[in-house]
């Protein structure tokens, strides 16, 4: 069962329906868009495949050109105006079913006179309608698209063009995710090369005692003892002790307090 039914005039914007259908058919799969040169098997009885077609669609796209209402019958008449006319039957039969109906105006077509419309026809004038400019095709054929995949969800789901964006989405995820990962080890591997240039060889949960640039004895009690660079500041040369210091420590400084009642 066909989605979308493509309907037009011969003689009207043929070459445009032709582009719409085929868009549409790449996008959501042939099997889903009825056109009736391409979708009406050899030997089949078009009147009965397209009542069928039109009757089971879920939406139907009319394509308006700027003659589809000026385009004359065999009899000279106003193609229109015959109630066999195949165009106007298809809009009719969309319009009694209460289907989606997507007026299509191309190029210099305007909004359409519900005057020259028949009596059976005149709701299609009240249908919102698209508008399609060959000069900007792409993106006029995508915004369709767009717009019949979020009208009817069951499009949505097969929607190639959709399905592909995610599928970017996700490589560009998993392609940061990925230099996340990689900048994180590089930090990971610049600070144990910091520290290990800086500080010594660290082993295991680096237990122990840290002290900074020892200048005179020092007891650290249980733990190895780990030289780092020169702590800078007023007390230059203090000496920092971590760890589990059970013992007594001796730190020096280089300015001295000097005491005045023993003359040191």
């Amino acid at each position: 069962m066909p989605d979308i039914f493509v309907n037009y005039r011969t003689g009207d914007e043929e070459s445009t329906a032709t582009m719409i259908a085929r868009e549409l058919s790449r996008r959501f799969g042939g099997e889903r868009i009825f056109f009736a040169s391409n979708s009406i098997e050899p030997g089949h009885r078009f009147p009965v495949e397209l009542v069928r077609a039109v009757e089971e669609c879920e939406a139907l796209l009319a394509v308006i050109g700027p003659r589809w209402a000026e385009v004359r019958g065999a009899d000279g008449h106003p193609a229109l105006e015959a109630a066999q006319d195949w165009t106007r039957r298809e809009i009719q039969t969309a319009l009694d079913r209460g289907v989606l109906v997507i007026p299509v105006l191309v190029g210099k077509a305007t909004r359409i006179d519900r005057a020259v419309l028949p009596d059976d026809l005149r709701e299609l004038a009240d249908c919102q309608y698209r508008r399609f400019d060959h000069r900007n095709a792409e993106s006029d054929l995508t915004a369709l698209g767009d717009a019949l995949a979020r009208l009817l969800p069951e499009l949505g789901v097969v929607d190639r063009d959709a399905r592909a964006a995610r599928e970017r989405t996700e490589a560009k995820s998993h392609k940061e995710s990925a230099q996340d990962v990689g900048h994180t080890r590089m930090r990971t591997r610049d600070v144990e090369q910091r520290v290990r240039g800086g500080i010594g060889n660290l082993n295991g949960d680096l237990a122990g005692t840290f002290v900074n640039e020892p200048q005179g004895p020092v007891n650290t009690g249980r733990g190895h003892q780990y030289n780092a660079p020169h702590l800078q500041g007023d007390n230059t040369g203090v000496q920092f002790t971590a760890g589990d210091n059970s013992g007594t420590v001796h730190q020096r400084f280089e300015h001295e307090r000097r005491r005045s009642d023993d003359g040191r």
